[in-house]
């Protein structure tokens, strides 16, 4: 059950160098790039709305939680904070797979690869998360696979390549020491995955969502909604390492007709994307706790 995330954590091979180094270091260290195309940077800037475009995203924001309703009515899976890895079959191979995958992430991560996260905010948010310290290496998105990130994790992007309704996946750095409060989500049509990776075990790394928190252990998936208030810790000396996943929440019409129509226009022009923005930073992007 992903409510009772396991404490037991699967012993890491001793001989794995590299992944010792980089639970001691708070910045990856940089070394030689290959001659694989260097990864591009993905995750812009998020923009404050204009005065106009607010009272927009007042009411886009109203009509969404109205929308929202709907899906939840319309939802083949409890409409509850965190929910059972069961229902989600494709969650067994990244389990299977975990150690693997976890190699992928950790050689990116020690060739300096991983891009700003939501760190790159704007200027009246920026107080709210230390440069640095959330950090991400993107392989999907928006319903589409990034080849020139993708190359550089094989496996990995072959695996979640093959789950169905994805939208997006990307692995999620945390520095130690990071607290962060994470924006409401876009719309009830997603849930949203974690498997941990890299977990350090000199303190507690957690997750509240709503009234429920949470623990990561190695190896294990976590499948949750995050149109639920949540935030994340990590009171520990190590970096935290996870790959992050969203995909379509099984849902029956007219929920479904509704959550494909609103993931389609997060995947619209650029005009509509500077709109998620707007109400990102409406939401609160992150906040310092």
């Amino acid at each position: 059950m992903a409510s009772t995330i396991s404490n037991a954590r699967p012993r890491l091979r001793q001989d794995h160098g590299d992944l010792a180094a980089f639970r001691r270091s708070e910045e990856p260290p940089i070394g030689n790039r290959s001659a694989l195309p260097a990864p591009v940077a993905d995750w812009s800037t998020i923009h404050a709305p204009k005065p106009r475009e607010s009272l927009a995203i007042l009411a886009l924001t109203s009509i969404r939680r109205a929308l929202d309703r709907v899906i939840a009515a319309s939802s083949l899976v409890p409409n509850a904070p965190v929910l059972d890895v069961r229902a989600f079959p494709w969650t067994q191979a990244l389990r299977d797979n975990w150690r693997t995958i976890r190699d992928e992430a950790v050689a990116v991560a020690l060739l300096a690869q991983a891009k700003p996260g939501l760190a790159a905010i704007p200027p009246d948010h920026a107080r709210a998360v230390r440069p640095g310290i959330w950090q991400s290496f993107r392989l999907w998105r928006d319903g589409d696979g990034m080849h020139e990130n993708a190359i550089h994790c094989p496996v990995t992007s072959a695996l979640i390549g093959a789950i169905p309704g994805l939208h997006s996946a990307f692995f999620s750095i945390l520095a130690p020491g990071a607290r962060i409060s994470a924006p409401r989500g876009f719309t009830k049509g997603l849930i949203t995955c974690h498997l941990a990776l890299v977990v350090p075990r000199d303190g507690d790394a957690r997750m509240r969502i709503a009234d429920r928190v949470v623990r990561w252990a190695e190896g294990e998936t976590l499948v949750f909604d995050d149109t639920y208030p949540h935030a994340v810790w990590n009171d520990t000396a190590g970096t935290r390492m996870i790959l992050l996943l969203q995909v379509a929440r099984p849902l029956r019409n007219p929920g479904r007709w509704i959550a494909d129509r609103i993931v389609a226009a997060m995947r619209g022009p650029a005009s509509v994307r500077h709109m998620r923005g707007g109400i990102a930073a409406h939401n609160g992007v992150a906040q310092p706790l």
